[in-house]
């Protein structure tokens, strides 16, 4: 990669250039090594997992070579020291953020980020602490990605946010051999206030809707009494089955009432008179 090519580079030079009390030091570390066998073994053995790598430097210069590992690596007792690089993936729990969105309403926001090292040697090398300093950015980052949006697009498009803080950040901790996997948003809470609010006006907007949805069943009603009405007055046995099924309805629920039913024919005779009366008034 890139940081391992630019420490390799200046390794080259630094081994070039550790000068003579380097080369006195270097010199004595190995007669230490060859008096102590075996038992300088023990010491100048080391051993990295499969997800580990050591960045070792040599009287405060980068060994060439970049990271060592996985498995067994030498270090020269006295001047040689190293770090041990966990490559796993890393999850950051972003504490709650008090962030002021575009349209001036305070939420608090929490995320997770989950980031891996990809260059040991480049997070060793160019920043102190790549963990803190990648928490610091993430934390710094996601108020200011939350402080350009309005609350309705936090509380509706999480995905969009995620993915640009995942870039923003991504960009920024290559230069510390960093790699940012993914980023989610865990919760966005609002005021008491304004949740009161906000529930306020869903209900209304419920509230709404079912006036809507009982004033257009009404409408369907209405319109399904008008034809069916239509109906029976042009037919006479439509009528008479009416007339029989609502006798039977009362008679099923109300078991003490006693019903004397009248001919239909009889009924529609006073219907007809009544209806030669109002003409001849008129």
């Amino acid at each position: 990669m890139i940081g391992e090519d630019r420490g390799s580079s200046t390794t080259d030079e630094s081994d070039n250039g550790i000068g003579l009390c380097g080369w006195l030091l270097t010199a004595i570390s190995w007669g230490l090594v060859i008096v102590t066998l075996p038992f300088s073994l023990c010491v100048c053995f080391k051993v990295v997992q499969e997800y580990e790598r050591a960045v070792i430097f040599r009287l405060g210069r980068l060994l060439s070579g970049g990271s060592r590992g996985p498995g067994i690596f030498f270090i020269m007792p006295c001047v040689d020291n190293y770090t041990k690089v966990d490559l796993r993936t890393t999850v950051i729990d972003i504490p709650p953020q008090e962030v002021l969105t575009k349209d001036s309403v305070t939420v608090s926001v929490d995320a997770v980020v989950y980031y891996r090292v990809s260059n040991a040697t480049v997070s060793v090398a160019n920043v102190e602490n790549a963990h803190h300093s990648t928490r610091l950015l993430a934390q710094t980052t996601l108020r200011n990605i939350l402080g350009t949006k309005n609350l309705h697009e936090i509380l509706s498009d999480r995905e969009s946010i995620s993915g640009s803080m995942q870039t923003v950040l991504d960009e920024a901790t290559t230069a510390w051999g960093i790699k940012v996997e993914r980023v989610e948003i865990k919760d966005a809470r609002l005021p008491v206030q304004l949740q009161r609010a906000m529930a306020a006006e869903a209900e209304a907007a419920r509230e709404a809707r079912a006036k809507v949805i009982a004033a257009e069943g009404e409408q369907k009603a209405s319109q399904a009494l008008k034809e069916a009405s239509i109906i029976i007055s042009e037919s006479s046995s439509a009528l008479q089955l009416r007339y029989l099924q609502t006798l039977n309805s009362i008679s099923a629920e109300k078991n003490s009432t006693i019903i004397f039913p009248l001919p239909i024919d009889f009924i529609s005779h006073f219907l007809k008179d009544k209806g030669s009366d109002n003409k001849k008034k008129d």
